[in-house]
Order: C-alpha cells, then structure tokens, then sequence
C-alpha cells in the first residue's frame, strides 16, 4: 500500500507536466500560425508603402497604404463610416436571412424527397447560374430603387449555397449510419434529427459561410446600381470624383467584416462540430 502511494504521487506531476507541455505546445502552435497568416500582408504592405514614398506609384491610381489609412480614420471619426455600415449591415443581415433561410429549407426538402429534386433542382440551378449583374436592373425595374430590391437581389444570392450545400449535406450521408439507426429502431424523426442533420452539419456550416459572403458581394452590386445610403454607395460616389482612398477605404471595410463574420460562422462550427474528426492538414494544432 504504502509503494503504490509512492507510484501514484510521483505520477501526479508527470500527468500535469505532459498537460502543461502540450497546452503550451498547442499555444506556440497558435502564434506560429497566426504569424504566418500576417506574414504575406504586412510583406506587401511594407513593398506598397515604400514604393508610393519613392514616388514609383501614382497616388491618383494608388494610394500609400498609410494615406489610406488617414482617410479611413477621417471617415470613421466624423461618423460617416458607421453611418453607411450600419445601413449596409442592415440590408446585408436582412437579405442572407431571407435568402440563406429559404435555401435551407428548400436544400432540406430536396435532399429528403427525390420527387422534389426532380421537380425543382433543375429550374434552381439554371437560376443559379444567372449573375448578379444581369438581374439586378430587372430588380430595380420590378420593386424600384427602395429597400425590397436590395434585400432580395442579396437574397438571391444568398439562397443558392445553402441550398446546394444542405442538399450535398443529406445525400452524402454514409449509407452504413443508416444500417445502424435501423438495428437501434430509430423512429423517422429521430432519424431525421439524431443521424441525417448532424451528419449534415459540415455542408450546411460550409453554405452559411459562402452565404454571407455572396451575401456582401450582392450588397456591393446593389448599392453601387442604385442606392443613396451604405458602403457600397460610398465607393460609387468616390469613384465619380476620383477619390481613391476613400474607394479602398470602404474595401477594406468590406473585407473586414467579411473576414469577420466568416470566422464567426467557423468559430460556431468548430464549438458545434467537436464530435468531427477529420484530416487537419498534417496535424491537429
């Protein structure tokens, strides 16, 4: 008795050394790879800002990085930036949940019937296929230069990611899952919730993140077609008076919350998806 307490106290602080060392190993992981991530940006930053001092750049064209930034801080102190953000943000949330929420419905419905697929999939992806351009003057010319033209040209290109995604999500699921539910007598319901959604759930996070992103890229072509009011409307107007810093500074803000909300919905997936074990490019950080 009295040498197996001896072994357990000198396991003790092995078990939380080897804890410590790949917790901080796991930290270390992190900062190298957050380094990376910035390593090309700053590079090419640092090469843009010393070209426009040496003159080798126009600034009409080009701005400096740091005149960019002057402007984009001028913009946000007189209030300006937040005010056509919020509008933008507004129109752009409104539109991705109508779009993206319809897409998940119809992608669900199409993915459990193969009636519905035969009935629907085809008119959806040759509507798909029609780029924003080309129906957003329709838009204009059906529901005018207000709100509802706006929100649904982004809900338009909203929808089709999430639909197609949730549909590849269902039918993808391994058919050997099914056997499984069958042997523990799954009702259909708790099929429906226990095994086909949560498998699902990689394309469905995958489609609300391509979502959001046609999402803005839709709220950059409304706005730019017809609008008085959001960023988009902001780097219009800039562009008629050959303001190009402002032109980059409402890009930056763009790819910013861009970047933002895409690494929300991943943040969301990984805290929903932990059962998923998957290939994390040569090992788990």
């Amino acid at each position: 008795m009295f040498q197996e307490g001896i072994s357990q106290a000198a396991v003790k602080p092995r078990t939380h050394h080897k804890l410590r060392t790949t917790k901080n190993r796991r930290v270390l992981i992190s900062i190298t790879n957050a380094l990376l991530g910035i390593l090309v940006p700053v590079a090419l930053l640092i090469i843009w800002e010393v070209a426009g001092a040496l003159n080798i750049l126009n600034p009409i064209l080009l701005p400096a990085p740091s005149d960019i930034l002057e402007e984009l801080i001028s913009l946000a102190q007189s209030g300006e930036l937040a005010s056509h953000f919020g509008i933008s943000a507004y129109r752009a949330l409104l539109g991705f949940l109508l779009g993206g929420g319809l897409g998940l419905a119809a992608g669900i419905w199409v993915g459990f019937s193969y009636s519905a697929e035969r009935l629907l999939d085809p008119s959806l992806q040759m509507l798909r296929t029609l780029p924003h351009l080309a129906i957003a003057p329709l838009f204009i010319l059906w529901f005018g230069f207000g709100e509802t033209s706006k929100i649904l040209l982004i809900a338009k290109g909203s929808f089709f990611p999430l639909y197609v995604n949730a549909f590849l999500g269902i039918r993808s699921v391994d058919s050997k899952l099914f056997d499984v539910a069958r042997v523990l007598q799954f009702s259909r319901w708790d099929l429906i919730t226990k095994l086909i959604i949560p498998a699902s759930l990689p394309n469905i996070f995958l489609g609300v993140r391509l979502s959001i992103g046609v999402a803005w890229l839709g709220l950059v072509v409304a706005e730019m077609m017809g609008s008085s009011s959001g960023i988009g409307y902001l780097i219009n107007d800039a562009r008629s008076f050959s303001l190009t810093t402002v032109v980059f500074s409402g890009i930056i803000v763009f790819a910013l919350i861009g970047k933002g909300s895409d690494s929300l919905v991943r943040w969301l997936e990984k805290r929903m998806l932990k059962w998923q074990d998957s290939y994390q490019g040569g090992g788990r950080s």
